[in-house]
């Protein structure tokens, strides 16, 4: 156990690190070749945030672990609005002012709702993955066009203020050469270690993807919303979480339907982890269209509310956690 403990500590550690030099070295190369700023910051850094969570899915499907795979998702996306957020508006209120924020929000909603019945039958198929890929073609047209139409909104102008500095590409190179490999051995450190403490707990490998691994791969979007946030950015905050949900459900999803399609791991997936994501995103439209908070999405009391919802979540989940 406490072997397993270690290798999925330094593999958090080690994804963390592998996927932040693999999007520098992506960033830079996307610049050195000419691709607009904007859109480089808008898709290929805007989803950056989900490298790990990309690394860990697609390594626990090939390896037959649907359910880390699929709870690293949807555990993720729960982590993200509840607990990064919540925390996040209590460090300092998060205030919108971007329109693309505005509309990424329902979109986003929508999804998650997309996913709920996608899953209803018990299984996610190959026919599941192929409309999952078709959400995410159209999601990225609507990126690229939304970044040529409206350079000017604050999202767009605060993601191309954080976007790494130019890299040669000799330079661009070496970074992805250094940051694919090192997430690939990350991944199977992580998916190794939490598989064995799944089966020294007696838990299912979807509770593991749930906590340990999804709250483990969110620590890059805690880093950035956080940053974000005492830099004044807060449309940046709020950005790096929906884009990280929209990317998570829509591409991430991808590895399980595609490579090992099957019936969902445990039924615990419908009754009490998708409707608290749902759940979840439907809390955060209705902050967004309040009056209550002016420009401000989350308060400081809305985000101990979404806080004590993920805690009152851990509860649930370790209550009826064991097989």
């Amino acid at each position: 156990m406490l072997l397993s403990f270690a290798a999925v500590v330094a593999g958090l550690v080690l994804l963390v690190w592998s996927a932040d030099r693999f999007i520098h070295g992506a960033a830079g190369l996307a610049r050195a070749v000419g691709i607009s700023p904007l859109v480089v910051g808008m898709v290929i850094v805007g989803f950056g945030t989900s490298m790990p969570e990309v690394a860990v899915s697609t390594l626990a499907a090939l390896q037959g672990s649907n359910g880390i795979a699929i709870g690293n998702v949807v555990g993720s996306n729960i982590c993200n609005v509840a607990l990064i957020l919540g925390v996040s508006a209590l460090v300092r209120p998060i205030a919108m002012t971007s329109g693309v924020l505005r509309k990424e929000i329902p979109i986003t909603t929508a999804v998650s709702v997309l996913l709920v019945m996608l899953v209803l039958d018990g299984a996610l198929t190959r026919l599941d993955g192929a409309v999952l890929a078709a959400g995410f073609v159209a999601m990225l047209i609507w990126m690229l066009r939304t970044a040529r139409t409206q350079a000017d909104d604050p999202l767009l102008v605060e993601q191309q203020a954080e976007l790494p500095p130019a890299l040669t590409t000799g330079r661009a190179l070496m970074w992805i050469a250094i940051g694919l490999p090192l997430l690939i051995i990350a991944s199977q450190l992580l998916v190794w270690g939490a598989v064995n403490i799944a089966r020294e707990l007696g838990v299912s490998d979807l509770v593991i993807g749930l906590t340990i691994v999804a709250v483990g791969t969110s620590l890059p979007e805690l880093a950035a919303s956080i940053t974000g946030l005492l830099k004044n950015e807060s449309d940046l905050a709020i950005g790096n979480i929906l884009g990280s949900n929209l990317f998570n459900i829509l591409f991430i999803l991808m590895a399980p339907a595609f490579i090992a399609p099957g019936p969902i791991p445990d039924a615990m997936l419908l009754t009490r982890d998708l409707p608290v994501m749902v759940g979840l995103m439907l809390m955060l439209w209705a902050m967004a269209a309040s009056p209550l908070g002016g420009r401000l999405l989350i308060r400081r009391v809305e985000g101990g509310l979404l806080l004590t919802v993920y805690v009152a979540y851990s509860l649930i989940l370790a209550l009826t956690a064991s097989h």
